[in-house]
């Protein structure tokens, strides 16, 4: 994992192995997928500050009438989408499949950074929706 190592609660629950989220507040399966998206939610929380009260994990939205779900969004203090991430297992390789399904994403959410990841490797853009453009960042973006 190119991320921190967490402090996390697991638990063996009917012989499935479980996590504690600490934004839903309860346990779920440990997916490799899960895994991951725990490890950016404490990366976000205790290593960039970011408000724990200003992310969602696995909030639904709608494209071209289709249900999805982005893994994790962060909010602004205003309210407002401003990070949007797309988790993926560590065993996944981030291809362009993966980079359009955040952008597709981003689209309807309008946040001002996206990124992808599947622990190993994490690619973050910032976008100019104003200007339809996009640019890649080198690191986590800064909570605002």
């Amino acid at each position: 994992m190119n991320l921190p190592e967490i402090d996390c609660n697991i638990r063996k629950k009917e012989g499935k192995i479980e996590i504690f989220d600490v934004i839903r507040k309860k346990f779920v399966a440990l997916t490799p997928e899960e895994w991951v998206r725990q490890h950016i939610v404490h990366f976000l929380i205790f290593q960039r500050d970011y408000p724990r009260s200003l992310i969602r994990v696995e909030s639904g939205l709608k494209y071209n009438q289709l249900k999805k779900r982005s893994d994790i969004l962060v909010y602004n203090r205003m309210a407002r989408p401003f990070l949007v991430v797309e988790c993926k297992s560590y065993d996944v390789s981030i291809s362009q499949a993966t980079l359009n399904q955040v952008s597709i994403y981003n689209k309807q959410l309008g946040a001002q950074f996206a990124m992808v990841s599947n622990g190993l490797i994490h690619y973050c853009c910032e976008f100019d929706h104003g200007a339809g453009k996009m640019k890649f960042i080198d690191s986590f973006p800064a909570f605002k």
